[in-house]
């Protein structure tokens, strides 16, 4: 089974995976609301407004392994990121990122190198990993802002061909 045939459930209870999104590039991020990180939220959606005709869309999987910074409610989290933050990405149910029942799909990416060749565990919230079309993953920990010319430039080079 590839990256893209791993199931994932939405939010909203829904069963989809990867596949939905084929040709595009992707950017999934483990989110939280009470997080020193938070406010990259806002960076994220600009990504999203600014890529997303262009076969791009970001993924937040809300995460509650770091401290309990994401505690709420599929409803709660939801709310909070829309009207806090204008969120109109799509997000996931709540997913566990590291340890023996991390999800799937965070099995997969954790094992891709950052820049600087270390792979594993996911070190904290907004951790961020590009999924290609083609299925090459890039690995960004969580310190690196959404907008930071390695993220922009690694999504530019990610985009589908026009």
């Amino acid at each position: 089974m590839g990256i893209r045939d791993i199931p994932l459930t939405t939010i909203d209870g829904d069963t989809t995976s990867l596949a939905e999104f084929d040709d595009k590039a992707v950017l999934v991020v483990n989110v939280a609301s009470r997080c020193g990180n938070t406010p990259q939220y806002e960076k994220l959606e600009q990504l999203q407004k600014e890529y997303e005709d262009r076969g791009f869309t970001v993924l937040g999987f809300p995460c509650n392994q770091f401290l309990g910074q994401e505690p709420g409610s599929a409803e709660e989290i939801k709310e909070f990121c829309s009207t806090t933050y204008g969120v109109t990405f799509p997000l996931m149910a709540k997913t566990r990122v590291n340890g023996w029942h991390k999800h799937p799909l965070y099995a997969s990416l954790t094992q891709v190198k950052d820049a600087e060749g270390k792979a594993g565990r996911v070190k904290w919230n907004f951790e961020k990993f590009l999924i290609a079309p083609d299925g090459t993953v890039t690995r960004f920990r969580p310190g690196t802002q959404p907008d930071d010319p390695a993220v922009v430039a690694a999504i530019e080079d990610a985009l589908p061909a026009q």
